[in-house]
């Protein structure tokens, strides 16, 4: 276009608006590249110390990812939920199947803090509160991961909680533990412990596999810091809704300003900006 041909900016900016959905596409493509991305995914989160606040927060996660997973068009199935002694969640274990399910959520994993005033203290004092998020892959049988009799323990269990006739009235309820990793699974959402059990070692395979690939990872890295261990104290992202309302990415250092709607499952921008942060990573 020449320089003072107005009469061409419409068509140009036409053409922008036809082209952008075919490069916000191979952008998607180019940043969910991985193995692994374009499988379903298992979601575990889990409240932290802090009693009613942490299960509270926990259960406002659960909510948050659900309502992102729906809108998003996938389909969410719990498979573990244990419930808060007065409010919330202690953890909750749920599988999201869709394309790419995998890819957009692995941005989740790691500690989300809450600040706010807090609805369960008489003063209304300010509380903070912590909750983890752990994002696994759903693999195939195409993917070997070994585990040995000797290195696990099942243990089987009444069901608590809703789930039916069947629950409380038989040991159904499995949890494996796999000593060499230290990875805790249970399921009890199933009517049998044929099919708990089976539920169970499918949690600890893509477990197992995902522990293997962020092994590669930091290694790779050197063990960079947004590489680290999940611990507490290493928050991925913080919730404030007092004194102001902000959400911020402490890896990409993304923020939005309306935490309400984040909380209600905006998270596409959040998931982008992760997506772009690796690969820029992965260059450097």
């Amino acid at each position: 276009m020449d320089e003072g041909d107005t009469d061409s900016i419409p068509e140009a900016l036409q053409l922008f608006e036809e082209l952008k959905p075919a490069l916000d596409q191979a952008e998607q493509q180019s940043l969910l590249s991985e193995e692994t991305d374009p499988n379903n995914a298992i979601v575990s989160i889990n409240a932290g110390a802090g009693g009613t606040e942490s299960c509270d927060w926990a259960g406002m996660l659960l909510r948050m990812l659900t309502r992102w997973a729906e809108q998003s068009g996938y389909k969410v199935s719990v498979m573990d939920h244990q419930d808060g002694d007065s409010a919330g969640i202690k953890s909750v274990t749920f599988t999201v199947d869709g394309d790419f399910a995998y890819g957009n959520l692995k941005s989740e994993t790691g500690i989300h803090r809450l600040v706010r005033i807090s609805p369960f203290d008489s003063n209304a004092r300010r509380h903070t509160s912590f909750a983890s998020v752990f994002v696994s892959p759903e693999i195939d049988d195409s993917i070997e991961i070994e585990i040995q009799d000797k290195d696990i323990r099942i243990d089987v269990y009444r069901s608590g909680g809703a789930g039916g006739q069947s629950v409380n009235t038989t040991d159904s309820a499995v949890r494996i533990t796999h000593h060499p990793s230290g990875i805790v699974v249970t399921c009890q959402n199933e009517r049998s412990q044929l099919q708990n059990k089976e539920t169970a070692f499918k949690i600890l395979r893509s477990r197992l596999f995902e522990k293997a690939m962020e092994e590669k990872r930091a290694e790779a890295a050197e063990v960079e810091a947004g590489k680290k261990e999940i611990g507490w104290g290493s928050q991925i992202r913080s919730y404030v809704l007092h004194p102001y309302k902000m959400v911020k990415d402490h890896r990409t250092n993304f923020e939005s300003g309306n935490a309400e709607k984040v909380l209600d499952g905006d998270l596409d921008d959040f998931m982008k900006a992760f997506l772009q942060w690796r690969a820029v990573d992965k260059v450097e």
